[in-house]
């Protein structure tokens, strides 16, 4: 029979050890024998070594109890021994305070990965930092627009953007910055917003960052827009009349004006006669060159499909061939992975890279060892763009701001148009256009899609 009570078993323990000094004691007073004597002494110290430890089993729990608080490991269990009621109470509570302990720090972990997967599904970046700019966590938002896998230190972006690292450390909390990051792949403006708390004692900043670039060119366009379409309003109405009128005078002039022998009458009709036609032509001349630009505000829609990159280069290049001929110019085109398709609308696209392709050609004139590329690969973030380069002259720095302004051209002939349109285009993608020219070295139009 197995006894499980604790106060049983304590008394059998206390009767048995009883038993075995008296056993002793006997052995040592009534018989010579000294080896019985002292093994049954022996055996009555670990009955109390025995039972020192039987009863010290309570204490032992409590502190594998507290061990177990203390480093979070609740994995330890606490059922009934079977020593009885007062125990059963005590281990029961134990057992229950563990199996809360338990659920709490799994609801927290859940709660935790709540939010992981909250922060790194947000679509805005964000960046929480220790104060030495060691990071402590990047969400996926954050690496696409910083072209990073992994961020261990905001100093490992100092060699994409010394401007970026330094107003990231500088950004005081609920204070927001802007940063322009330009290279030859993309331009982004960054817009930062910085808060500060503190945790566990250590001191963090959390900085959001969002890229505004589109959002910019959009407000640009439409007050682009916007002001064309007054001006072209205004100056039409107020063009066609004189056009109007000036042939009119002409017409006038031309009936009236028979040989009355006085030849300075004669001369004067004349004058007038071309100074109407001059007026006419202008005004003609005017009206045209303002229903290019109305074009800014006409666009259809993109009429969007998937085709294969290929067909239209191979097309592109075919229609390029006849402005290249007689022209010491070499022309490349790469596509990667070649069976690389788009969605988009294919007549527009065309379009703007005809334009490109034709400024590349114009910018090379005269230039020795010419070579323009045209090129569509998948980038850093997975998305499709394609870059049309040349080597150029390249473009002045001051001007790169100002080349997709609708009216502003380097060109004495130019009409300060196609760079526009073409943003226009790419904007109806939910695109962008960038360019990225070095002096006298590659001139790279990059569109993204």
């Amino acid at each position: 029979m197995v006894f499980k009570s604790f106060r049983i078993v304590c008394g059998l323990r206390v009767a048995a050890l009883s038993a075995t000094l008296a056993a002793a004691a006997w052995m040592f007073i009534r018989t010579p024998r000294l080896i019985p004597g002292l093994t049954l002494a022996a055996l009555a110290l670990f009955q109390i070594y025995a039972l020192f430890r039987y009863v010290e089993k309570t204490n032992r729990d409590l502190a594998r109890f507290f061990q177990s608080i203390r480093y979070e490991d609740f994995s330890q269990s606490f059922r009934d021994d079977g020593r009885g009621a007062a125990f059963r109470e005590l281990r029961t509570i134990m057992a229950a305070l563990m199996d809360t302990l338990r659920r709490t720090r799994s609801e927290k972990e859940e709660h935790a990965q709540y939010l992981q997967t909250v922060v790194q599904h947000v679509g805005i970046g964000l960046l929480v930092l220790q104060p030495g700019g060691e990071v402590e966590l990047i969400n996926a938002a954050a690496k696409l627009l910083l072209r990073v896998s992994s961020l261990k230190t905001i100093e490992a972006l100092r060699a994409r953007s010394p401007e970026l690292v330094e107003t990231i450390l500088r950004l005081p909390a609920r204070e927001k910055a802007f940063v322009k990051i330009e290279d030859d792949k993309e331009s982004l403006t960054l817009a930062l917003h910085a808060a500060e708390f503190r945790l566990r004692g250590r001191d963090f900043k959390l900085v959001s960052i969002h890229n505004i670039q589109r959002e910019l060119e959009e407000k640009e366009m439409e007050a682009w827009q916007k002001l064309i379409r007054v001006i072209t309003h205004e100056i039409m109405n107020s063009v066609t009349p004189i056009s109007t009128l000036a042939s009119t005078i002409g017409d006038l002039i031309l009936a009236e004006s028979p040989d009355t022998g006085d030849a300075a009458l004669m001369e004067g009709r004349k004058d007038i006669q071309e100074a109407a036609r001059a007026i006419e032509k202008r005004s003609r001349g005017l009206l045209h060159f303002m229903e290019a630009f109305r074009s800014l505000t006409l666009l259809p829609k993109p009429a969007i499909q998937i085709f294969a990159l290929r067909d239209l280069f191979d097309r592109v290049g075919r229609l390029m061939q006849a402005h290249m001929a007689g022209r010491n110019v070499r022309f490349s085109i790469e596509i990667e992975p070649e069976t690389l398709g788009l969605d988009a609308d294919t007549e527009l696209v065309e379009q703007v890279l005809i334009n490109l392709l034709l400024n590349a050609l114009q910018a090379l004139e005269g230039r020795e060892g010419a070579v323009i590329g045209l090129r569509a690969f998948l980038n850093d973030r997975g998305r499709v763009q394609i870059q049309v380069k040349d080597n150029g002259p390249g473009i002045p720095a001051e001007n790169l701001e100002k080349i997709f302004i609708p009216f502003f051209s380097t060109k004495a002939t130019g009409s300060g148009i196609g760079l526009s349109l073409s943003r226009q285009i790419m904007r109806l993608h939910h695109g962008a256009i960038h360019v990225h020219s070095e002096q006298d070295g590659w001139t790279v139009f990059t569109l993204s899609f």
